[in-house]
This record gives structure tokens, sequence and C-alpha cells, in this order.
């Protein structure tokens, strides 16, 4: 090597420390919650190190990256970065990490929403971002790579370079050996590591799948006697978390709607008891939740929820239908053909399309919780002679991204016009578009109108014989509930009857809408309580514990 390679020039040094520096950047970011911003621990990428470590060695060998290596480095690079962005970013914003073998099937359904959600402006500028920013980032990557390499054909920079990352390498070794030795610390976490993970994740799902254990034993027997003759509403509140009550802006800003829901209770002569439950999922998989209590089975992911989709398991829907109950779906969220239907057992379902909403739509959903719940009103609940009910309500107007949220009509009947919140009524709603950076008030005025609705409800219901239960599926995305919250959620149980309000007392329940910590059971432990609560359970004799292939 020449005399001249082997002084270089201080502005090489410059371009070298840049580009050094911005590599490692890239790869031991952290995220700033609950934003997608991130930020730096000047913490060192191990990956970082054995590349330039490498490129090194090879350039003193004489064989220096090509442009094409260099391009398919950057590519590498780059696929590195974007794995350490989903890696400390997912659990910010979503409430856990990112598993590709659930998560990905989902994400056309989830753009879909975000699509419809977003203005066309949000929508533009968001392509032109995302499209621009990888964009200068690859080419960028590409650039730092290849001042690396200009800096390592000159004798001290490669030398130097080659010296500083076989040290730290070692040291990285060294810590991974012996966890005590403090410069565990220097280092972030391998971004090959989470690409490692998901390679295991893969693995032992398919693994389930291919040996599956759905054990469980089948659900108890109730005689119903606590509640017989009463049309019995199980309403799977989206995203309704102890958030809500645990979050203190939360549950301050949702006083007034709970006080008003305790006395609308207690005007109508009803009582509501409520108990912490622990939900199967965090942030988003709500149809987990609604099998996991409906089953009796606990189901954490989709394999699972699939695989149960197979067998001839006894649901409470079932269980109702046996007691002589009409079984209801009222399934505003369902815009598609849905088998699911089919092993639950539904007598009907009332999905997007049978509720035949030609109101203002709002967001993705379209349709609000309090347009559902009055067209089961007039279809269901207001003929006489009849036989009592069994309804399975999923609501949606609380779902992520929470706006736009329908304004609450006081008026029933008006609600199921063609303009059911009047000429202009709807407009100031629908200009409120969700906060993406700040969901946590959106979320709120969404739980808030859903508190609303069910007070409608059971005023505009005043002297029927119902039994609510309302039930939150999983907690919202930790963008909203904060950093390590639990999987927790209520659960309310609004009744008139006496007795049963004894039975759910034993089980754990406690008077009023505030329920304290613990969790009395996971979610899919509730469904034996209730059954119990609702008569006396019998253990069914002669039935297999496991459920069977159709």
């Amino acid at each position: 090597m020449s005399n001249e390679l082997a002084r270089p020039s201080w502005r090489l040094w410059i371009a070298l420390g840049f580009a050094l520096y911005g590599l490692n950047l890239l790869l031991s970011v952290y995220n700033v919650w609950p934003t997608p911003w991130v930020t730096t621990r000047h913490q060192l990428s191990i990956e970082i190190l054995v590349l330039v470590l490498l490129m090194a060695v090879f350039t003193a060998a004489g064989r220096p990256p090509a442009r094409r290596t260099l391009t398919a480095l950057a590519a590498l690079v780059l696929l590195l970065t974007l794995g350490r962005y989903a890696e400390v970013t997912a659990p910010a914003l979503y409430g856990r990490r990112i598993n590709l073998y659930w998560d990905a099937p989902h994400i056309p359904g989830v753009a879909a929403m975000l699509i419809q959600a977003a203005s066309g402006r949000q929508l533009l500028l968001a392509g032109l971002g995302l499209v621009g920013g990888l964009t200068a980032l690859f080419f960028g990557i590409r650039w730092m790579l290849a001042r690396t390499v200009t800096a390592l054909r000159y004798t001290w920079p490669r030398r130097m370079t080659t010296g500083v990352s076989l040290v730290l390498v070692l040291l990285f070794v060294a810590g991974r050996i012996d966890r005590d030795l403090s410069v565990r610390k220097w280092f972030s976490l391998p971004v090959t590591q989470t690409y490692v993970e998901q390679v295991h994740f893969i693995g032992e799902a398919m693994r389930a799948d291919a040996e599956p254990d759905l054990s469980a034993p089948p659900l108890p027997e109730s005689s119903f006697a606590r509640i017989e003759g009463a049309d019995v509403l199980l309403i799977f509140m989206e995203s309704y978390g102890v958030t809500t009550l645990d979050r203190p802006e939360h549950a301050r800003a949702l006083e007034q709607s709970r006080r008003h829901l305790s006395e609308t209770v207690a005007q109508t002569g009803r009582q509501i008891l409520s108990a912490r439950v622990t939900s199967p999922t965090f942030g988003s998989g709500s149809w987990l939740a609604h099998m996991s209590l409906l089953s009796g089975i606990e189901v954490q992911d989709s394999g699972r929820y699939k695989l149960l989709m197979t067998r001839d398991r006894e649901t409470l829907v079932h269980r109702f239908a046996n007691a002589g109950y009409r079984v209801l779906g009222l399934m505003p969220g369902i815009r598609m053909a849905w088998p699911e239907g089919a092993f639950y057992g539904y007598d009907k379902i009332y999905d997007a399309k049978g509720l035949d909403y030609r109101g203002p739509e709002f967001g993705w959903w379209r349709i609000p919780d309090q347009y559902a719940l009055a067209v089961l009103d007039r279809e269901e609940l207001a003929p006489q002679a009849r036989d009592p009910v069994f309804v399975v309500f999923p609501t949606i107007t609380s779902h992520a991204p929470f706006r736009p949220v329908a304004p609450y009509q006081p008026d029933w009947q008006a609600i199921l016009s063609p303009q059911p919140f009047g000429p202009e009524g709807a407009e100031s709603s629908l200009r409120r578009k969700p906060e993406w950076l700040n969901l946590g008030v959106s979320y709120v005025e969404a739980v808030d109108y859903a508190f609303s609705v069910i007070s409608g409800f059971l005023e505009h219901r005043a002297k029927d014989d119902l039994v609510l239960i309302i039930l939150g599926d999983h907690q919202p995305a930790s963008s909203v509930t904060g950093p390590e919250a639990s999987y927790d959620v209520p659960v309310h149980v609004i009744t008139s009857r006496p007795k049963l309000i004894q039975a759910l007392e034993a089980e754990g329940f406690t008077p009023g809408l505030k329920p304290t910590p613990p969790s009395i059971a996971p979610m899919h432990a509730l469904t034996p309580m209730l059954l119990r609560a609702f008569g006396e359970a019998q253990a069914p004799q002669g039935q297999s514990s496991k459920a069977t292939v159709r």
C-alpha cells in the first residue's frame, strides 16, 4: 500500500466517524413512548461491529467489497434497521411484540381500516413519506458503507477500526458468557436475535398445529333457574380495559358517564356487580377473547382459534339454546361471510348487511353501536309473544383508532331513520379525526359513548327483565394504556334478580362499577362461573373431556 494511502486526510477521518456512528445508531435505537419516534441510549450494535470487522479483514486481504456487494449489504442493514424499529416500537404502540406468523395475515385488514380512517391528504403524505423515507434510508446506508470502505483502504484507519472492533466483539462475547460483567450494558440487544425468534415462533406455531392440545372439561351444566325468562345480553365492549380504572386521566374523564350509568341502573330498579378478569389478548385480537369466553377454553392465538373451529365443542350459545332461548349474534363489524357463526350455533346473525344502516358512516366500522342495539330492540325485544333471547354483541365504536364517534341519540326511534342525527347532527362528530399521536383522548370519548348507549338502553327498557353482561374484550394498545399494563379487563353484570346477585357475589363479584384488583380468573374461566351463577351446576356424566373433530 502506498505512503499516500497511509496518510488519510482529516476529512476522511470525519467521514469514517460519521458513517460508523450512523450505522451503529440505526441498529441501537429505542422507542420514545408512546410515539413512533426513536431515541438513542448510546449503545453499540454487535451486528455493525462484526460487519465493519469483516469489511476491514477483506480489505486488508486485497478484496474490498465491490459495488454490488455494498448494495447487498445496504439492503441487509436496511432489513435489520426495520427489524430493530419494529422490535422497539411495537410494544410501545401495540402492547406486545410482533409475531409475524400470527400478525402478518391481519396486515391487509388493518391497512384497510387505517386507510378508511385517514383523510386523503394524510394517506398521500404517509405514502410519500414511507416511500421517500425508505429510499433515502437505503441510499444513506449505502453511502455510509461506501465511506467506510474508502477509509479502510488506508492503513491507519483500517488498523484502528480492526483493533477496536475486535476488542469490542470479544467484550460482547464475554458479556454473553458472564452475565455479571458490566460490559453487557454497553451493547444493545442484537437485531439478528429478533429474526431468530421470529423463526422460532413459526416453528413453535407449526408444532402446535401438528400436535394440538385442546383438552378442557365440558362446560358445567346449569339449570338457568336464576335467570329463567330474562333476556340476556352479552356485550363484548371493544377495547374496554382496566386502563379506564387504573390510569388516573382516563378514570377522571369517565367519572361522569360512570356515575350516570350507576344512577340509571339504580333508577330502573337494577343492581350492578363487577369484577376483573384476564383477557387472552392485548391491544387487538377480539375474536380470541370472544372464543375464550364462549367456549370456556383459553384461546391465545389464531392457530388455536382456527383449530377449535374444527371441533365439536359446546359453547355458551348452545347452552342458552338448549335452555329454550332464541340465540342471536348482533355483529355490526361482520362485513363478509362469517363461517364461525355455524360453529357457535346462532339462530340468526345481524351482520352489517342485515342491519341495513343508511345513516352517515363513522370511519371504517360505519355503524354506530346504538343503531345496532336499536335494530335488535325493534326486531327481537319489542314483540311480546316470544321466547327469551340470548344476544352476543361485540361492539365496534370503541375500536381503534376510536374516531369518529357518533353522537348519542336520546330518541331510540330516530336512530333507526336514514337521518338518525338530523340534517346536520353528525357533522361535528365526523370532523373529529383520530389523534394518531394521542389516541388516549379519542379512546376515552369512545368509551364514554359506550356508557351513554348502555345507560340509554337501560332507560329505554326500564321495565324489562334484563340481564346485561358487559365484558371488555381486551385492553387498548399500549400507546393508550401506558407501558407494562396488565391484560385485565372489567366485567359487569346488571340485573334486578336478587338470587343471581347473591350467586355472583359468591363467585367474587363486588357491587358497583369499579372493580378493584386482582383479577378473579382468566376470561375462559369466567364461563363456568356464570353458568354456576345462572343455576346450580352439575358435572355432566359420560362426556369426554376433549373436544372432538367434527
